[in-house]
């Protein structure tokens, strides 16, 4: 079983930058694909940022040029810099683990961004 903990959410001025954490327990995180997905309510779970465990990295069109996701193997944690965030960047964020046999996902941390 796995477990993973977002945090780093919060709200924060338009133009302006987070960094969310992903926290997993156990020892597999080095070798999942770790994803970052948004969702707002009414609305389907989006994709925003992929890495891979060799660590090659894709993103929406959206976010392509802001966000930065990134992991630390060592730590077991998982991260998305967030920069020159919109309003409509507001959304819950979920933090995912995709192994070939199982796929885990975090509770979300709120993103609020104001204009």
């Amino acid at each position: 079983q796995v477990q993973l903990v977002e945090s780093g959410g919060g709200l924060v001025q338009a133009g302006g930058s987070l960094r969310l954490s992903c926290a997993a327990s156990g020892t597999i995180f080095s070798i999942a694909t770790m994803n970052w997905y948004r969702q707002v309510p009414g609305k389907q779970r989006e994709l925003v940022a992929q890495i891979t465990s060799g660590g090659s990295t894709n993103y929406a069109d959206s976010v392509k040029g802001r966000f930065t996701i990134s992991r630390d193997n060592a730590k077991n944690t998982g991260y998305l810099q967030m920069n020159s965030l919109k309003p409509e960047d507001t959304a819950v964020y979920y933090c995912n683990c995709l192994l070939p046999w199982n796929n885990y996902w975090g509770q979300g941390t709120q993103v609020t961004v104001s204009s």
